[in-house]
């Protein structure tokens, strides 16, 4: 049997996936640290092993990601958003509108009939759009990342971040627990300043349904509500922090 890969390198974790011919085989992940190319080999180590594959039957790598280039045996690195738009076309063919939540930005992609980008609206680096934000606002709380989604829908009385910024957030955030302000009500309040930057996002295109999201923030129950709160209805494809991952080995798998 044959068989494909693709590694996705984020900043924050790496996603790989291991395709063959009959569809998707395997997913791993690992924290990026900061040696990616490190993070790649253990990727590619834990899917061979999880598959019971040999290297040498590995006849594509595809990388995609933040540190795409540093992947040493990827034969070939394709942007993120093409890879989005290949592994979600997969996953879920009715798709038209991606949001895609990484960890420095956020990306609104609207998909052809068969995953080809016709737009594109994607946020400034580190705003509280991001998937950073999130997690300087759980270190703020000492809370786990897991444990966010399901806090949040506690909300009663949601807090109004008055930045776009990631790291003014986090001062803000820490000003808010000094005034005695519910765990719950600031990570809703994150939630809906997420929102809030995905909803300016689209006004800068024309996007189509259905939506769908992926990447880690398809993990955050919260922010999914927040979404369908403010009008947006949204698919989940299984497994969504691995779609750009999915899709760079469907390039691999296709040559295309």
């Amino acid at each position: 049997m044959t068989w494909f890969m693709g590694i996705d390198i984020g900043s924050s974790t790496c996603k790989g996936v291991l395709l063959n011919n009959e569809g998707v085989e395997e997913y791993y992940s690992t924290p990026s640290g900061n040696q990616y190319a490190k993070a790649a080999q253990v990727i590619r180590d834990g899917l061979l092993k999880k598959a019971g594959v040999l290297e040498n039957e590995i006849a594509g790598v595809v990388s995609t990601g933040h540190g795409a280039g540093l992947v040493p045996f990827s034969e070939r690195h394709v942007d993120p958003v093409w890879c989005c738009g290949k592994g979600m076309n997969y996953v879920l063919p009715s798709v038209r509108t991606v949001i895609d939540l990484q960890n420095q930005s956020v990306q609104v992609i609207v998909l052809g009939n068969n995953g080809q980008v016709l737009d594109l609206v994607v946020s400034e680096k580190c705003a509280t759009g991001s998937g950073v934000f999130v997690d300087i606002v759980a270190n703020v709380l000492q809370i786990t990342v897991e444990d966010i989604g399901p806090l949040s829908l506690k909300s009663v009385n949601p807090v109004v971040f008055s930045t776009g910024c990631a790291v003014f957030g986090e001062s803000e955030t820490v000003s808010r627990v000094a005034e005695g302000v519910a765990k719950e009500d600031i990570l809703a309040g994150v939630h809906n300043a997420i929102t809030g930057v995905i909803i300016n996002l689209t006004k800068r295109l024309d996007p189509q349904h259905p939506f769908a999201i992926s990447g880690g923030g398809g993990l955050n129950i919260g922010l999914i509500h927040s979404l369908e709160k403010a009008g947006i209805e949204l698919l989940v494809p299984p497994n969504p922090e691995f779609v750009n991952a999915i899709g760079a080995a469907l390039i691999a798998r296709n040559a295309d």
